[in-house]
């Protein structure tokens, strides 16, 4: 049995997909808030692995929430992986590209220098670093723009606005890889399942959709998919009220996961596929 921390999140959501035997775990059955109560949940229940989507992902909020930031997305992070050690069983970890500064054009190997820009990634580069400390068997997956069907994501947020507005500014100079959440979740799969074969597997990975674009591109594909006839008002990120800073360039190398032959999924092709879902939902 794998546990997973999540339930209602895209990648978690997307998961139970695909994992019928798998338990999930929401913010009810175990509060990562309460770091403890991951140890409890890993003891209880013994699993072969542990896969972690959970975490506090509202980046504005963690500005204005530090100590929950932290403690959801550090410490617990952290108690899970020192709880797997000593039971001897994989933990793989999803965490984002919110760990860079965004400096430069070239894409983030998993090897570069982190230096977080905000709180949020901040609190996730906290929660690697505990991971790795703990020497347990473990994936750290890196990712960017997760989208799906379910759950608010910048998608949706774009449907909702060409449904009453003609015009929207969208930041053009923040570039990454969209990332489909149910390809995220397959990679999530594979590599838990190449972990509990292979434990020399262990270290740092990044997965995110191909290719890369700027935020504003991402809303010209999906307006266009959707048959919206929206304006796209492109603008540099400094005119953009954020309360947390963001890195621009995050890009990610996604190369070290060719040995778990993962590659990088077209989110245009997932795009397609989530808006039609959309679609099958309202009808």
């Amino acid at each position: 049995m794998i546990l997973v921390f999540g339930q209602s999140g895209q990648v978690a959501t997307e998961l139970g997909r695909h994992l019928p035997d798998a338990l999930f775990l929401d913010g009810a059955a175990c509060d990562l808030g309460t770091p403890t109560e991951c140890i409890d949940a890993i003891l209880q229940t013994r699993p072969r692995a542990v896969i972690n989507t959970a975490d506090y992902s509202n980046l504005n909020g963690a500005e204005q929430n530090e100590s929950m930031a932290m403690r959801m997305n550090a410490e617990a992070p952290a108690a899970m992986a020192r709880t797997c050690e000593e039971l001897h069983i994989p933990l793989v970890h999803l965490s984002s590209d919110q760990v860079f500064d965004g400096k430069g054009t070239a894409p983030h190997l998993p090897s570069d220098p982190a230096h977080p820009l905000n709180v949020f990634g901040h609190s996730k580069l906290l929660g690697e670093q505990g991971i790795r400390a703990s020497a347990c068997v473990h994936a750290i997956v890196r990712t960017s723009w997760i989208f799906a069907s379910h759950g608010d994501d910048f998608v949706k947020e774009m449907l909702q606005i060409g449904r009453t507005r003609t015009m929207v500014n969208v930041v053009s100079d923040q570039i990454a890889g969209p990332t489909p959440a149910r390809d995220l979740a397959y990679a999530l799969m594979a590599i838990t399942e190449a972990l509990v074969v292979d434990p020399t597997r262990t270290g740092t990975y990044h997965f995110a959709g191909t290719p890369d674009v700027s935020l504003s591109g991402f809303a010209k594909e999906i307006f266009r998919q959707a048959g919206q006839d929206i304006m796209v008002n492109e603008i540099p990120a400094s005119l953009f009220p954020m309360r947390a800073r963001l890195p621009l360039n995050c890009r990610l190398d996604c190369q070290s996961l060719r040995s778990f032959t993962l590659q990088r999924p077209d989110w245009r092709a997932g795009l397609t596929t989530v808006l039609q879902e959309l679609d099958a939902l309202r009808s």
